[in-house]
């Protein structure tokens, strides 16, 4: 489990919304660019676990979406698997 929270992608995500939350601590009201800011740090959160979640699954042999970055992992493994 280490490997995948010490991903650069986790890290990148957590530092940035650390930074949003002081940012957000300070006197300046909320505007449109402070909400454009949060919702890009919950996109970029999300992709994070979802390629956390894509690689787990490619490093055990299952199916994995095909527009992933571990597809071709995950369909070299199936294959090794079928032929076995």
């Amino acid at each position: 489990m280490r490997k995948y929270l010490s991903g650069t992608g986790i890290i990148t995500a957590v530092t940035s919304g650390l930074a949003l939350l002081r940012e957000s601590r300070g006197d300046q009201p909320f505007t449109w660019r402070t909400a454009l800011a949060w919702l890009s740090w919950g996109i970029t959160l999300a992709l994070a676990v979802g390629a956390i979640v894509d690689t787990r699954r490619a490093s055990r042999g299952k199916v994995v979406d095909p527009d992933s970055p571990a597809a071709k992992r995950a369909k070299k493994l199936l294959k090794d698997q079928l032929d076995r």
